[in-house]
């Protein structure tokens, strides 16, 4: 019979996962010898940047991608930049190595005790096999969990199953197959359009799901059939709908009574694609107006069942869309043109004013750009000057865990190396994923970091002054110099001055990863 591996690498073939992120140590290094030609292995330098590249990389790619830990200590060093995959809905198979079994009792040096209890309750699904023989077959729930429920999943695998003898019934694993197919049925389909049909003054509120799976040019079609204002949901991490579009009015602020004001007027609400909702700053009042109905629909149970208000429909949101836009008739009338862009903010003091930065980006770069952004204090800014109208174009933290955007950057260029992509990241988001800069270096990859340097974390002051506490310890970072950190990790840099050095810099092409960096002003987020 074959070994556990071989069998274990062979179902990872034919499901596609031949690309593993990782950082190995000793427990890992039985899983990955003798890993077949077609596999690719991708360095990264902390367990935080190898889960955000991954992450970026399986939102791009749309498919599941296999992340390696090492044991307790690397599992942990990840769980920061896990929150994002999983608020992002990314189907990650994260395999850690664990010790041998008759060492995990006495609890061994790099013994991970209670395995599947560490990740909890990040992970949507965690095992350890109770036998080598089960290893085969915990690997497949674990892929299968983790595209049906769309969130990571998390295995841990004593070292020294992967060289036992695998049986008879391990072989099975390997033509399985497991899919997913939820519609509406017939009365739930016709309630739903005649609800909307009969709506007076119907919005649309998309969430990043739509992006996600695929349904960006849908969403527009029915936007436009029912003519009515459409809104991004609120903690955006993927845009599903052009920024700039006539019917669009933005992203919803992420408190409770902003919201219901936003939502005013409006005898029905429908939203797909997103929980209801992601609040972040506590600012109390109604959920909704008076009048006001809301329908969510979308495939995350969880959403559906914790959401405080509303009614609920747990099923495709791609084929709610297809049912409406077949039911709904002709659209209510032309959309108009694409609302033009306002000129750029000056920035003052000797520093570029974030709107500069983002006029250059949208002006010098091609319209099928791809951005990873991480720099939340200027997000106004970001969406006074961008106009993305092409899916896939934008990528934030899920979670608004601080760590994702640069590796995030990386992986989305390794799953989209015909696209062009661009890092946005502010100066203290930098620190935390840094070093996926070399893996950048080492792949080659041509992907840009437009680091914004202002000294300080600006969104946390921000919140400071929403909180009434605007002088706290900690909100500066001088001294940070990113071109010579760059350079020390084998990417080329630049400091940029001017808006029209910049503009130059950013029409060169590049063909490997280069970091540029701009000292803008301070801006807030909203």
């Amino acid at each position: 019979m074959p070994s556990v591996r071989r069998v274990s690498h062979e179902f990872l073939e034919r499901r596609g996962l031949t690309t593993v992120f990782g950082n190995p140590g000793s427990n890992e290094l039985p899983f990955l010898a003798e890993l077949p030609d077609g596999f690719r292995y991708v360095l990264g330098l902390h367990e935080g940047a190898v889960v955000g590249m991954a992450d970026g990389y399986a939102q791009a790619s749309g498919r599941p991608v296999l992340v390696n830990l090492h044991a307790a200590s690397g599992s942990g060093n990840a769980m920061g930049a896990l929150t994002n995959a999983v608020a992002a809905r990314t189907p990650l198979v994260v395999v850690a190595g664990q010790q041998v079994r008759s060492a995990v009792g006495p609890e061994a040096n790099l013994a991970n005790v209670d395995a599947p209890a560490l990740m909890k309750p990040l992970v949507g699904w965690a095992a350890e096999p109770a036998c080598a023989e089960d290893v085969p077959r915990a690997l497949a729930q674990a892929v299968f969990e983790a595209e049906l429920q769309r969130r990571p999943t998390y295995l841990s695998v004593p070292y020294d199953d992967w060289a036992a003898d695998a049986d008879e019934n391990s072989l099975a694993v390997l033509d399985r197959r497991v899919e997913r197919a939820s519609a509406p049925d017939g009365d739930q389909g016709r309630r739903l359009a005649e609800l909307v049909a009969a709506a007076r003054r119907p919005a649309l509120v998309l969430g990043g799901d739509i992006d996600s799976a695929g349904l960006f040019d849908d969403a527009v079609r029915l936007a436009e059939r029912l003519g009515g204002p459409v809104w991004a949901a609120p903690s955006l991490f993927r845009l599903p709908f052009p920024n700039r579009h006539p019917l669009f009015r933005g992203v919803l602020p992420a408190g409770i009574a902003p919201i219901c004001e936003a939502l005013e007027g409006h005898d029905l609400v429908l939203v797909l694609g997103a929980p209801v909702f992601r609040y972040h700053e506590y600012l109390p009042g109604r959920y909704l107006p008076r009048g006001t109905r809301l329908v969510q629909v979308t495939e995350d149970a969880s959403a559906a069942a914790r959401a405080p208000m509303g009614e609920a429909l747990v099923a495709d949101p791609g084929a709610v869309i297809g049912l409406l836009l077949e039911r709904l008739g002709s659209p209510a009338g032309p959309a108009g043109p694409y609302r033009p862009v306002p000129e750029p903010a000056a920035g003052e003091g000797g520093r570029l004013h974030p709107e500069e930065v983002f006029a250059a980006l949208r002006d010098e770069l091609p319209e099928d750009t791809a951005y990873v952004v991480e720099s939340t204090s200027t997000n106004s800014a970001w969406w006074r000057q961008m106009d993305l109208r092409r899916p896939g174009s934008y990528y934030f933290p899920a979670a608004g865990g601080l760590g994702f955007g640069l590796p995030g950057a990386v992986g989305v260029a390794m799953a989209q190396p015909d696209r062009p992509v661009v890092g946005v990241i502010g100066d203290g988001s930098a620190n935390y994923g840094i070093t996926a800069l070399w893996t950048a270096a080492q792949h080659r990859l041509p992907v840009t970091i437009v680091l914004l340097r202002n000294g300080t974390y600006g969104a946390l002051r921000w919140f400071g002054g929403l909180l009434g506490v605007p002088d706290a310890p900690g909100l500066d970072i001088p001294g940070l110099d990113f071109t010579r950190i760059a350079e020390g990790y084998g990417v080329g840099s630049v400091q940029v001055g001017g808006a029209e050095e910049l503009r130059a810099v950013l029409a060169e092409r590049p063909e490997r990863p280069r970091l540029v960096q701009v000292d803008t002003a301070l801006t807030t987020p909203s």
